[in-house]
């Protein structure tokens, strides 16, 4: 990931011009709405800088984003029921504990997807049955943690050994639920931790920066990811609360703020402006530390579309400075 200026400015705290804003849409968004939504992103070149109209294919779609079933380099099982959506996984392939004790990582080396740590050790084994290991820690789920760490230490090597000027390396790890983490926060650390700083130290050891997205709630080890090397963290504001983010990152590490998906199907223009307002005014400043994100789902109808980038646009002027 090349930052912008103003990315950068806003992680140095050197006052950027505007905050920086992306949107990401979903296939099946596209799939929907089609020229319409074409036509509204090309209002928007703040947004979507560089953006032709009219050259979109809006039934483009690939991976486990296709409807079927799909079999990563793991051997986990991914089901999709609706095109343009993100599968789930519903084939775990380590069943039991004495499945860990020969578990081989892959050969292939692909890199390291969206759920490559906590994600992964739940795809293999099945949620509850993880759980399950994390209550009782056995001795193979230090066994299992092993495995999978070795495995993207060696993709984390890969990718810097392509990198030959120092940049943001993007991670994306789901680690809380709607509420809570879904294991004691004294659990993560004593045995997740400490992978998030191998992988992270690592990078910023090679002098790179460190993105790091999570759903979920998280704040409680928001300071443990910052000291494992995260430079930007991308977190749900519904799932953790903008006071609680406000206390445990303002002026402590910048924000990708995920702004609220549960709130746009449903909002009113002015809510959502005034969502987009209070996310702003808590965490933003002059001197920067906040970035603003929002996801376009095919749920979220046209006119909420509009209103969304409407007050991204509007509100990331927030602190630019002043024509003299």
């Amino acid at each position: 990931m090349n930052l912008s200026d103003d990315r950068q400015r806003a992680i140095e705290g050197r006052c950027p011009q505007t905050i920086p804003c992306s949107v990401g849409i979903l296939p099946a968004a596209w799939m929907k709405y089609r020229a319409e939504l074409d036509r509204l992103v090309a209002q928007y070149p703040g947004l979507f800088p560089g953006y032709e109209p009219g050259r979109r294919d809006y039934d483009a779609v690939g991976g486990t984003y296709v409807s079927g079933e799909h079999v990563d380099a793991w051997g986990c099982v991914w089901s999709n029921v609706h095109n343009g959506m993100e599968a789930i996984v519903t084939g775990h392939p380590v069943k039991t504990r004495e499945d860990i004790r020969t578990l081989q990582a892959p050969s292939r080396d692909i890199g390291l997807p969206h759920g490559f740590m906590f994600l992964r050790l739940t795809d293999l084994r099945g949620f509850e049955e993880m759980m399950l290991d994390f209550a009782e820690e056995p001795p193979e789920l230090q066994q299992l943690i092993d495995v999978v760490l070795e495995y993207n230490l060696r993709q984390v090597d890969i990718a810097l050994s392509r990198r030959s000027h120092p940049e943001m390396l993007y991670f994306g790890d789901d680690l809380g639920m709607q509420t809570s983490l879904p294991i004691h926060p004294e659990t993560w650390r004593r045995y997740l931790k400490p992978c998030y700083a191998a992988l992270f130290g690592r990078c910023r050891a090679a002098g790179h920066l460190v993105y790091f997205h999570s759903d979920g709630h998280i704040v409680e080890i928001i300071p443990d990811l910052v000291e494992c090397g995260v430079t930007v963290i991308n977190p749900q504001v519904r799932a953790n609360g903008l006071e609680n983010l406000a206390r445990v990152c303002k002026g402590r590490v910048c924000v990708d703020l995920d702004l609220d998906r549960q709130l746009f199907p449903f909002a009113s223009a002015d809510q959502i402006d005034a969502h987009i307002q209070e996310a702003v005014e808590t965490l933003g400043a002059p001197e920067g530390g906040l970035w603003l994100k929002a996801e376009v789902d095919p749920g979220i109808p046209l006119d909420n579309i509009a209103a969304i980038f409407a007050a991204m646009e509007k509100w990331r002027h927030r602190f630019s400075p002043q024509p003299a």
